[in-house]
């Protein structure tokens, strides 16, 4: 499609989270757009969806609202990919959808530009977005895999309650309130309170007893790393903090790797923020990485449990880098190898 350098970008889902999100990232870096098309529910259209300095009219997502389209960021859950991301494809669009419904499909790319770019040269119209814990698993852990093979990985997540989108955020600040005044508690957005608690459960359980959420760490894992023999256990909890996810890693590796070369390693990651000083408190938090583009790491040791293993802590902005950071990104990639 000719675009004289310059490309149409739709935004489908552009009033949620991710997709307001994904609108200021297009604006914020200079994206070479001809054109920005905020798409969203029927019901929404003509509504207004901050751009930049101004404002933009959003448009009803559906039967040729993708014609004249380069690229399309989709950000309004899986039922909407299914029904509209293949006539986008039709209409000539490139979509890169942030929901789960392509992830797993044979022929479709699944890409953290930090750790598999080439992919992007296999797609077919569609190239998905992983899942946010997986996306900030991987961004450090790809150069430490390069370097010395991993094996294996155990995973403890620490999600925060926007990755629940509005509601959970609503719940959280509804039951805190709630609490501090000594009222009773009815949970709305989560299985169980959420307020001054945890809870290890995000998604449905499967036979095996882990949740889907935890499983997309594995499954994911292996298409971006290449690698059906990676093994992966991981546990998902939802945690009280509005914004950003943790992770808590340990690596099993082929070749030993110390602490220093993996610090040094994650120094000049792309990517990577490296936050690893713990006798003066430097190590990564949740706010430390609100609003923010890059992964923190810090707290890297000897795992002392198993021979060739390490441990880690990261954080990372799960709606940006997580989410629609990492679909932007994906649309630079597309253009910087000509593929668009």
């Amino acid at each position: 499609m000719a675009n004289c350098g310059k490309y149409t970008v739709a935004v489908v889902g552009a009033l949620g989270a991710v997709g307001r999100e994904m609108m200021s990232i297009l604006a914020e870096r200079g994206f070479p757009l001809k054109e920005i098309r905020p798409l969203d529910a029927p019901q929404n259209a003509g509504a207004k969806a901050p751009f930049g300095d101004g404002d933009v009219t959003v448009l009803p997502a559906g039967k040729g609202a993708f014609e004249g389209v380069d690229i399309a960021l989709f950000a309004a859950g899986e039922d909407v990919s299914r029904s509209l991301a293949e006539g986008a494809v039709k209409a000539g669009a490139i979509v890169i959808d942030n929901s789960s419904a392509f992830r797993l499909d044979e022929g479709v790319p699944l890409v953290v530009p930090e750790c598999n770019p080439e992919a992007l040269r296999n797609h077919r119209g569609i190239i998905a977005n992983p899942n946010c814990s997986t996306i900030i698993a991987l961004v450090p852990l790809k150069p430490l895999h390069d370097r010395a093979g991993i094996r294996r990985i155990v995973a403890s997540t620490y999600q925060a309650v926007s990755g629940a989108g509005a509601a959970g955020i609503a719940a959280l600040t509804g039951e805190t309130r709630d609490a501090l005044d000594g009222k009773a508690i009815t949970p709305s957005a989560f299985q169980r309170q959420i307020a001054f608690n945890l809870i290890p459960h995000i998604d449905k359980f499967e036979d095996n007893g882990y949740t889907k959420e935890e499983l997309k760490m594995l499954r994911e894992g292996r298409k971006i790393l290449g690698d059906d023999g990676l093994m992966v256990s991981c546990t998902c909890v939802r945690v009280p903090v509005y914004r950003s996810h943790s992770e808590a890693i340990a690596i099993e590796t082929e070749r030993e790797l110390t602490p220093q070369e993996a610090r040094e390693i994650l120094s000049s990651a792309p990517g990577v923020k490296l936050f690893d000083d713990p006798e003066r408190g430097m190590y990564p938090t949740p706010l430390d990485t609100t609003g923010g583009d890059l992964i923190w790491v810090g707290r890297i040791r000897k795992d002392i449990s198993a021979p060739n293993s390490l441990a880690l802590w990261c954080a990372g902005d799960q709606i940006r880098k997580g989410a629609a950071l990492n679909a932007v990104q994906i649309a630079e990639k597309l253009i910087e190898l000509k593929l668009v």
